[in-house]
């Protein structure tokens, strides 16, 4: 097992990859004290039936730059392939601000050949490879030095393996004539936003049983605070406080640092110095804030007038679709979209797009009164009126 430790290794492997139609990736990351994901190693393939084309790059070396590998994905004639590839490409686009593109993720393409939905890559490789992924060292820990061979070799099989998935499901995508499908998903993956946390939107992220507009003030100021400085020291916001403390905090508003010192949730660590400074700061600014200004929870769905009985019927032409297509139920429609659908709305997810073609168009049509729904031994039958 190769492991990369110099700049000058990485760029001689990325340079021989770009030659190849695809390479395989996959990262070992910890995350639990921070609130940034460290990287602590990343796994690389290119085609091959053996260990030979597949390397471990080690990123906590001194003086290993992962410029190379940046430069790989940002080549476009190469296809970038992961499996579950969110926090992979969040590590990535933190660190470097690069996406690789093409990009390919095996789970959301398994999603689309009938393996269910969010099928594990031990799944994929026992149906898919006929072997087997020895995790006994996926939690251990990889900021650790040396790393021990039954860890390299865990880590190999990530995407060794992943290169008989990938073969696989790509040639039945483009059988099926879903590829597009699938890069139509992956659009989400590759926006920036998707991993920006803007301390101002943090609150959203808080659930509360309150929609007072003072309290909702409190709650957007505490969180924003609690964002921004869990960000600029690399820290779990829970570090800071949790979210039942800042609920309680939100609430009995105290004024000083004594105040605080009778919250029954408030870690201790946080009833002094800069964080209590903080906190009392985030609850003055709350306490100024305008009328106008308070932020308000969506209501929108709490107004949909869904009609239940077309809701079900959507929810038996959804499974039927699901089963006549062999693509996961919840990636074509989502209860909550079904739910818009049936009380009128059109701007929903789940009508447009490749889901228009396989879903949205009957579920129209369903609407409108222009199909019945009848059962046919254990399969539903689209009748039209």
């Amino acid at each position: 097992m190769r492991t990369i430790t110099t700049t000058a290794e990485l760029a001689d492997f990325c340079t021989e990859a770009a030659t190849h139609p695809y390479v395989t990736v996959d990262t070992e990351f910890l995350r639990e004290r921070t609130y940034y994901s460290k990287l602590c190693l990343v796994q690389l393939a290119m085609p091959g039936t053996d260990d030979d084309n597949a390397v471990l790059v080690d990123p906590l070396v001194d003086g290993l730059s992962l410029e190379p590998l940046y430069d790989l994905f940002r080549d476009e004639s190469v296809v970038k392939v992961f499996h579950a590839a969110r926090q992979d490409l969040e590590i990535f686009f933190v660190e470097g601000k690069v996406f690789p593109k093409p990009l390919f993720d095996t789970q959301v393409a398994a999603m689309v050949c009938g393996f269910g939905e969010q099928v594990g890559y031990e799944t994929l490789v026992r149906k898919v490879a006929k072997a087997s992924v020895d995790k006994s060292s996926r939690f251990t820990d990889w900021s650790r030095r040396p790393l021990t061979d039954a860890q390299k070799t865990y880590a190999l099989a990530d995407v060794t393996h992943l290169r008989v998935v990938y073969e696989f499901l790509a040639k039945e995508l483009k059988k099926d004539g879903r590829d597009k499908w699938v890069e139509e998903e992956l659009t989400v993956l590759l926006s920036p936003d998707t991993y920006i946390v803007e301390p101002e939107n943090a609150w959203k992220r808080v659930k509360t049983r309150t929609t007072s507009g003072k309290f909702l003030a409190a709650v957007k100021e505490l969180a924003a605070f609690r964002e921004a400085t869990a960000q600029s020291r690399n820290i779990p916001r829970n570090r800071i406080f949790k979210d039942d403390a800042l609920v309680e905090l939100a609430s009995t508003k105290p004024k000083n640092h004594k105040d605080l010192g009778r919250s029954r949730l408030l870690l201790r660590e946080a009833r002094k110095g800069d964080i209590a400074d903080g906190i009392l700061a985030a609850l003055a600014r709350a306490e100024a804030m305008p009328a106008d200004k308070h932020p308000k929870v969506d209501k929108s769905r709490e107004k949909l007038q869904v009609n239940p009985a077309l809701a079900d019927l959507l929810r038996v032409l959804l499974k039927a679709k699901s089963e006549g297509t062999d693509v996961a139920q919840k990636l074509i429609a989502t209860t909550s979209e079904l739910d818009e659908i049936a009380a009128g709305e059109r701007d929903v997810r789940a009508l447009s797009g490749w889901r228009r073609e396989v879903f949205g168009n009957d579920a129209i049509r369903l609407c409108a009164g222009q199909i019945a729904l009848a059962a046919k031994g254990s399969s539903v039958k689209i009748i039209n009126l």
